[in-house]
């Protein structure tokens, strides 16, 4: 890429607001009164977090301006207060308190058969609705799956979570600075283990590729699919939609029974299966337009693309 990707990767080093112990009180909270209850007092934590976090703010106008919803500001509320709705939630699955959900699955032979024929995979999703739903049901029918993230920036609830379900750390392979994660993934996957990690997020190191998503230029991360590469393992696309009051979807179907990419065209494959995702990530996004959760710059500014054109050019 000729033009900077430094925009795609601001969430790295955008710091959490709050603090360890606000995050225990809420849990407290949570735990006294109940779901509901909690729900009607994120209210106010959601409007302050509108109101003093314009990046966020931003972005989520963009993204509902370009999925065609209203886009003002009680807008922008509504779709904050979903994403802090479903953060809610992570705590019982965690915990794994399932009562409270309607849960549908759609794919999950596929998930079923890796397990029995021990094959390893890559899961690819994005930050669109739960995947904490998605873990909580793996681990409820003892599938063995781990999670690749970066988590630098959410440690204050991820350090809490892990507290309550000791069982998630060993699960969880961690990005940080390095590259020596990718020997963990190729562990689990040679182990016949599936591996998810989200790919709507340019991460550390990351290559980067321009597709089209909702009908614009928007940047998305390569490595994705130069890691199923290397892997030579079958990818499957995963995601986990919230519909008020509480029920969440989860889909899990074939992307690629094993990704190639071709000497000297490596960059144009990546492309092609980045394109792919972006597809598919559309879709799930018109099937629950405020469940996006990628509060950060995706599409390329205009004079950006313009001058990515004239260098093509």
């Amino acid at each position: 890429m000729t033009v900077s990707h430094a925009p795609a990767t601001a969430w790295l080093r955008t710091s959490e607001m709050g603090s360890t112990f606000a995050i225990r009180l809420l849990i407290a909270i949570c735990r006294l009164l109940g779901r509901g209850a909690t729900r009607l007092l994120l209210v106010p934590v959601v409007l302050y977090f509108v109101a003093f976090a314009p990046g966020a703010r931003r972005a989520s106008r963009d993204y509902l301006r370009r999925v065609g919803r209203p886009h003002w500001f009680g807008a922008v509320f509504a779709h904050c207060l979903r994403f802090a709705h479903v953060t809610l939630d992570r705590l019982f699955f965690v915990l794994g308190k399932m009562q409270p959900f309607a849960i549908t699955r759609t794919g999950k032979e596929n998930l079923a058969a890796l397990k029995r024929e021990r094959r390893g995979a890559l899961l690819l999703g994005a930050h669109v609705g739960s995947f904490e739903a998605m873990r909580a049901m793996a681990a409820d029918e003892e599938l063995p799956l781990n999670i690749v993230g970066y988590f630098k920036n959410a440690r204050f609830i991820n350090g809490v979570l892990a507290k309550l379900n000791p069982g998630l750390a060993a699960r969880v392979i961690n990005v940080e600075q390095n590259m020596s994660f990718m020997l963990s993934v190729k562990e689990r996957i040679d182990a016949g283990e599936m591996v998810a990690l989200l790919g709507d997020r340019v991460g550390l190191g990351d290559r980067v590729v321009e597709v089209e998503l909702f009908g614009a230029p928007a940047l998305l991360p390569a490595g994705p699919y130069w890691l199923a590469a290397s892997l030579r393992c079958p990818v499957y696309l995963t995601f986990g939609l919230f519909h008020e009051p509480n029920r969440y979807d989860l889909y899990c179907e074939p992307f690629a029974d094993r990704i190639e990419l071709r000497r000297g065209e490596r960059d144009a494959d990546a492309r092609a299966w980045a394109q792919r995702f972006a597809q598919r990530l559309e879709h799930y996004c018109r099937l629950a337009p405020d469940n996006w959760f990628n509060f950060y710059p995706v599409w390329k500014a205009p004079e950006a693309a313009a001058r990515a054109s004239e260098v093509a050019a």
